[in-house]
């Protein structure tokens, strides 16, 4: 017999279109209101991804300011921590790093030692294209390319507790399931809490299903596992149905962004104040991808930097008491080239920066290795050299924040140890 979440994995049943905004449809409101309301789960820890797609220049958000290598290889590029030019200056973390300045409300939380960064952080495997390199970073798996699970698909697999106790357990903010959450174990794509749409992949018979509205399915459905499979969306619409998600407000007096990423984090803290058993939260933030006109304390890298750094302040701030119950970490899938190109941009590099926000990090300080950047240290003659392997971090703040343990499964075919990102 095939298993509810083989079934999930194979079938692809994906639910679209269903409104909260201006009412849900009268088929799932008599279905809501014929079951019992849930009551709200248990407060849970919970780990938010931040993935910055198209490869972030590590270097620039966190740049070593006394290197003359860097400064001589970017020369209009290159930015001092020296105060009273003309340029703002970035801002010193420790007298070797210093912190772009649109980034600057991480500057306090950096202080409390809330915030960590991690320098040098990227893939073993030295690919620079786009699609493979995240490929291998979501699947935790970068030198095999037969992964079906994503790793943080694995990570809700070793929670410890069936991932079916709530709709809301694996939560993706984004219009498409991402590859990280690819698997075995339930999780959910939401696009927007207000226009309320799921998504889960599947084979092309899974595709001709989803294809069909959810009345239909649900209507036709002979077998238990169909039926059962609706019922677990009308719970998930039930336990949003009880919260005015539309008006939500933002505590502490916490701004976000009218972005994309704000939005989705803005959305993240509703799910994690509902209490609907929230434990993996996945988004996402593009155009990192820096080949022209890059700029410096301007233009289109600093307004990226200001962006995420904002919006994660303003999600660190709405939390308030949920503080000591997440644990935020961003990732990028390679870096940029140490010398700029012609265009006034980087090319594709190897490694980068990446950020963790909670109470639990071991926060205040720049974690991993970099040597001078002359060309005897870089990566092929031209890049920032891997030094921490991704899977060292990412598996370190599981370990620590979800309380996983097996590094086997949540990282097939890697043997290496942590870092000390996070508090013992």
């Amino acid at each position: 017999m095939t298993s509810r979440r083989g079934f999930l994995k194979a079938g692809g049943l994906a639910l679209f279109g269903i409104s909260l905004a201006g009412g849900i449809p009268g088929f799932l409101a008599e279905a809501a209101a014929s079951d019992k309301i849930y009551a709200p789960y248990k407060k849970k820890k919970t780990m938010v991804c931040i993935f910055q797609r198209g490869a972030m220049d590590g270097l620039m958000a966190v740049t070593p300011f006394t290197d003359e290598y860097l400064k001589a290889a970017r020369p209009t590029l290159f930015m001092s921590a020296a105060k009273g030019g003309t340029t703002k200056p970035l801002i010193d973390l420790d007298g070797r790093f210093g912190l772009h300045p649109s980034m600057s409300a991480f500057e306090p939380l950096f202080r409390e030692g809330r915030l960590g960064i991690v320098h040098g952080i990227g893939s073993p495997n030295n690919t620079r294209s786009h699609f493979d390199a995240q490929d291998y970073m979501e699947s935790g798996t970068p030198f095999n390319k037969g992964t079906s699970s994503g790793w943080l698909n694995r990570a809700v697999g070793l929670l410890g507790h069936d991932a079916a106790t709530t709709p809301f357990q694996a939560v993706s903010l984004t219009s498409a399931m991402p590859r990280s959450f690819y698997g075995d174990n339930p999780s959910v794509a939401i696009s927007n809490l207000q226009d309320f749409a799921i998504q889960m992949r599947g084979n092309p018979a899974g595709a001709n299903m989803a294809a069909k509205s959810f009345e239909d399915l649900y209507g036709q459905a002979s077998t238990g596992l169909l039926k059962q499979t609706g019922k677990e969306s009308f719970d998930a619409v039930k336990l949003l149905q009880k919260n005015d998600t539309k008006n939500y407000k933002p505590a502490n007096g916490a701004v976000y962004p009218a972005t994309s990423l704000g939005n989705s984090l803005k959305q993240i803290a509703q799910l994690i104040k509902m209490n609907v058993g929230l434990e993996v939260a996945f988004t996402e933030s593009g155009g990192w991808d820096t080949h022209f006109n890059q700029g410096t304390e301007n233009g289109i890298f600093a307004r990226n930097v200001n962006d995420l750094s904002n919006c994660m302040v303003a999600f660190w701030t709405d939390l308030g008491q949920y503080q000591d119950d997440v644990t935020v970490m961003s990732m990028t899938e390679f870096g940029r080239t140490v010398h700029q190109n012609g265009t006034g941009g980087t090319d594709h590099g190897r490694a980068s920066c990446n950020f963790i926000l909670g109470n639990d990090v071991n926060g205040g300080k720049v974690h991993g290795e970099m040597k001078p950047l002359s060309v005897d240290n870089l990566e092929d003659g031209r890049d920032l050299a891997v030094t921490t392997d991704f899977r060292s971090v990412f598996s370190e703040v599981a370990d620590k924040h979800l309380k996983i343990s097996n590094d086997r499964v949540l990282f097939p075919d890697w043997n290496g140890t942590q870092i000390g990102v996070m508090k013992a």
